[in-house]
């Protein structure tokens, strides 16, 4: 039980580890400022979720995972590319954001759903918790796209 306890939270690590990269590679390619504050933000929010995982693996005694998925090295890389291509068009970092914050909630609330019967009381809480963090992130950057899209 433990081992697939582990393993979910490791999805999750990695979900976190992959938001940190794409909000720090989002951070270094955007010339606006107040992105730059968004981003750390952001990033700050998933630091903080993967150590409560991270902390959470190990009193289980597994293994933290410490890399990052193929996908999010597959979006990085396009986001690399779209804002060469854009010249730092502030709607496609957005848009990038955005699908980013779905896929990170999406992957959340999959893990909480489909294991709930393979979850401790506190650590679904903890999951939950941290799922209403990314979601609050979300919500910022679905602000922003609406602001964008009826400018």
């Amino acid at each position: 039980m433990n081992d697939e306890v582990i393993d979910l939270l490791n999805t999750l690590i990695v979900t976190n580890n992959d938001r940190i990269e794409g909000y720090e590679t989002a951070s270094e390619d955007t010339g606006d400022a107040d992105l730059k504050v968004l981003f750390a933000q952001f990033q700050q929010t998933s630091q903080r979720c993967r150590v409560e995982l991270v902390n959470e693996v190990r009193r289980l005694g597994g293994t933290p995972d410490e890399g990052t998925r193929f996908t999010g090295q597959v979006y990085r890389m396009w986001l690399d590319l779209k804002i060469a291509l854009t010249h730092d068009d502030r709607k496609t970092v957005i848009d990038w954001c955005e699908c980013g914050e779905n896929m990170a909630s999406n992957t959340y609330q999959r893990v909480i759903h489909e294991n709930h019967n393979d979850l401790s009381d506190q650590q679904e809480s903890m999951l939950r918790r941290q799922h209403l963090a990314l979601k609050a992130d979300r919500d910022k950057v679905r602000a922003m796209h609406d602001e964008l899209t009826e400018a």
